[in-house]
């Protein structure tokens, strides 16, 4: 590995799998700057990586015109650019003020602040997201196969209209208009996104209630400790990833200049409900008779019923070995517990 970048700046810092891409930076020996909301999580930062180099710039609101300019205008060691920044929860009231407007407009700032202010960066990865691929009309027909080529047919209506497409609208559209500044305003950088699925793993972001988890590892907690009654723990299967191979996809483009320009269509494979369950009750003994066992074995057994997914190209331009269910649902659980005893105290 040659470190090609002096400092990378990694916007939204604190999130989920922004932290692990911190994380991972840092044993890669880059220096960091963070961007966060508040300085009470840089803070975490600081106190989780002691003695690291991580600067931090406060960057309050991504949608605020120029919200990335001071920290890009001042700071011209850095030369790569990870925009994790973005929300990823469902609508509540107002898809467009709550979703597509912060995760299009923080897309458009940090752009167009690069642009602007760092003539430097070369290497810009935006995270984006299965969403921005999936057609979910489509998750039942067996003929149909997700790859990095596969758009969302999302409507910008049907964005901010229906509160439950509002975040595939939000992240379709926020990499739709990366791709077009990179094609249009010709600058610099070449651009690569990372699209992961529901994204799973060991908890490092400051989570202090059950409330606060990141969505996907929600649904583990959930799933497992307050399951809904008649629950059928193998009734659709969906695609997963490591949040340790995602922070990895991050990085590479940083040192592989072939991922420059691509979609990088990051998943395992499918996992169910059922299938995490059934690990839980091997790996954790202590819990069994707490929590469901469902009907062992047939985790993936409706995998023959949904959608099929074709990612080899981008397991072979990263060429990484993903990390396993059982190693992604003992290690995530690891923390989930934590998290549930502390809760439960």
């Amino acid at each position: 590995m040659t470190i090609k970048h002096n400092k990378v700046l990694l916007t939204g810092a604190s999130g989920f799998i922004a932290i692990h891409t911190l994380k991972l930076l840092l044993e890669r020996g880059y220096t960091v700057k963070a961007t966060v909301r508040s300085q009470a999580k840089g803070q975490y930062l600081l106190d989780k990586f002691p003695g690291q180099p991580i600067e931090l710039a406060i960057v309050e609101d991504i949608r605020v015109p120029g919200a990335f300019d001071k920290t890009l205008e001042e700071d011209k060691e850095i030369t790569a650019v990870l925009h994790t920044a973005s929300p990823f929860f469902t609508a509540k009231e107002d898809p467009l003020n709550e979703l597509l407007i912060p995760a299009l407009e923080g897309t458009k700032n940090i752009l167009s602040a690069i642009k602007k202010h760092a003539p430097q960066v070369t290497s810009v990865v935006i995270t984006s997201s299965f969403a921005a691929i999936l057609d979910p009309s489509k998750l039942h027909d067996h003929s149909t196969v997700f790859s990095e080529s596969t758009w969302s047919p999302i409507t910008w209506e049907q964005a901010t209209t229906d509160l439950s497409t509002s975040y595939r609208g939000s992240k379709t559209f926020a990499e739709k208009e990366f791709w077009r500044f990179i094609k249009e305003e010709s600058p610099n950088f070449t651009g690569t996104t990372v699209n992961p699925p529901a994204v799973f793993g060991p908890l490092l972001q400051d989570v202090p209630s059950v409330d606060r988890l990141n969505t996907s590892n929600g649904l583990l907690y959930h799933g497992v400790f307050n399951p809904k009654d008649g629950n059928d723990f193998n009734s659709t299967p969906h695609i997963w990833v490591d949040v340790r191979d995602v922070a990895l996809a991050h990085i590479l483009p940083l040192e592989k200049p072939e991922l420059a320009g691509k979609r990088l269509f990051v998943t395992a494979g499918f996992f169910s409900l059922q299938s995490v369950l059934d690990i839980v009750n091997k790996d954790f003994p202590e819990l069994q008779g707490k929590i469901p066992v469902g009907e062992p074995g047939t985790g993936l057994s409706k995998v023959p019923n949904v959608y099929q997914i074709d990612n080899h190209v981008t397991n072979e331009l990263l060429g990484i070995k993903y990390h396993t269910l059982e190693e992604t649902v003992k290690d995530t659980f690891k923390t989930l517990i934590e998290l549930k005893n502390k809760v439960d105290k």
